[in-house]
């Protein structure tokens, strides 16, 4: 004969059964989300690296005094849906480039990067 404790943790055992699949259903969504916005993040940086690099060499191009529509042409190629500014100041050619992130947490958030990038006008 089981005593009265042990028939009470025994109730208690099969009361829970169930318990750790309602939790980990409960948890599974939270856990998605994270990912999401952790790889969003590892996305949106990637992105920002390329928008550097394509104002970087459009500076160059343009203090080099390339054509404007072969700057952006490239620019364009660097990232997609690019778009290009530029304005000289003090002796320098500075370029701006900005793009849409597409996929930032899954297209909820109407993003838009920008990097600016400035080279000595005359290529010297």
């Amino acid at each position: 004969m089981l005593s009265r404790s042990r028939r009470d943790r025994a109730r208690a055992a099969i009361n829970e059964r169930g318990s750790v699949t309602a939790e980990f259903a409960l948890a599974l969504p939270a856990v998605a989300l994270v990912l999401v916005c952790c790889l969003s993040g590892v996305q949106l940086a990637g992105l920002q690296i390329r928008l550097q690099d394509a104002a970087a060499g459009s500076a160059r191009s343009l203090a080099r005094d390339e054509s404007s529509g072969t700057v952006a042409a490239t620019a364009s190629a660097l990232v997609a849906s690019a778009r290009l500014s530029s304005h000289q100041r003090d002796g320098l050619v500075c370029a701006t480039v900005s793009a849409p992130a597409r996929n930032a947490l899954l297209g909820l958030l109407p993003i838009t990067l920008s990097a600016t990038s400035c080279a000595l006008a005359g290529g010297q």
